[in-house]
């Protein structure tokens, strides 16, 4: 019998494209499907929600700025490193008691490559020219709103993470994240890949911790532009709601959702700014004159 004892893993946050500890120190345990210990995770703190927030707002620059086919691009990388790493994320979604878990992880790498294919549709699909009355011609274009804090789904740590990340991404958000607090392993994991990707350090800062800690503060947060409460009970949903009106932030809060069933464009649409031009078309006659 081997008397040696295993390193016991200990993970951390990952923010603005490194891998900070918390600044409380805190750790918790992750355990599986059987009670089994896992990991520790970092627990974060009020602190550290600040800090990635200052971080994905460093980070939304150069995302939102990155052309909508470099997005693609980028995002369908973060697909095939998933790919790559199948058997890892399944053998963690079945220890913390997801069933069927290379199933999951195909679906979740299917559905990165499907907004993937949307970031250089979103102009088309949500811009357009608009009908005037008048020697003028307007459009509207659709932008980035900026950073979104989003609560991931507690029990579809993977494939509703995913599903989250996907269209904040893909529209040229940045992002913070509180991971499902019971199952953060898929998170943790996808935030490695995520720091040797093309991803811009910032544009996704992942959190590991309680939501009911992290949420007021990133509700109440003057540059946070958006929330996603996905992930959120009714009564942080309520109470993140009203501290969202002080700052008048975009509130995307969708109720029980089926992540196997195919996404439509809510979430896409959830985190998008309609900017309006109008451009002169030609001469108007103002009082027997002709302004130009």
């Amino acid at each position: 019998m081997s008397s040696r004892i295993a390193v016991v893993k200990t993970y951390k946050l990952y923010v603005g494209g490194a891998f900070p500890r918390s600044e409380s120190g805190r750790t918790y345990q992750v355990v599986d499907a059987k009670g089994g210990f896992l990991a520790n995770a970092a627990q974060a703190s009020r602190k550290d929600a600040r800090d990635a927030v200052v971080a994905a707002r460093k980070g939304f620059g150069p995302w939102s700025k990155a052309t909508a086919y470099n997005r693609g691009q980028v995002i369908y990388r973060v697909a095939e490193m998933l790919e790559g790493r199948r058997a890892d994320l399944a053998e963690v979604l079945e220890q913390s008691g997801e069933k069927h878990g290379r199933a999951i992880v195909d679906a979740s790498v299917d559905r990165l490559v499907h907004y993937a294919g949307w970031t250089d549709k979103i102009a088309a699909v949500f811009g357009g020219a608009n009908p005037v009355a008048g020697p003028f011609f307007a459009f509207s274009v659709p932008e980035p709103t900026g950073v979104v804090a989003a609560i991931a789904p507690q029990q579809d740590s993977l494939l509703g993470l995913v599903s989250v990340l996907g269209p904040i991404l893909c529209s040229g958000n940045s992002c913070v994240v509180v991971a499902a607090q019971e199952r953060p392993l898929p998170a943790i994991l996808l935030s490695e890949m995520l720091a040797t990707s093309d991803v811009p350090g910032g544009a996704v800062n992942i959190l590991t911790g309680s939501p009911a800690e992290l949420l007021p503060w990133l509700a109440d947060h003057a540059d946070v532009n958006a929330l996603d409460l996905t992930g959120a009970t009714t009564e942080l949903r309520a109470d993140a709601e009203r501290a969202a009106a002080g700052t008048v932030k975009r509130v995307f809060s969708p109720r029980q959702e089926d992540f196997l069933a195919a996404p439509g464009t809510a979430r896409i649409r959830a985190f998008l700014e309609t900017k309006s031009v109008w451009h002169p078309t030609g001469a108007v006659s103002i009082g027997g004159g002709t302004a130009y």
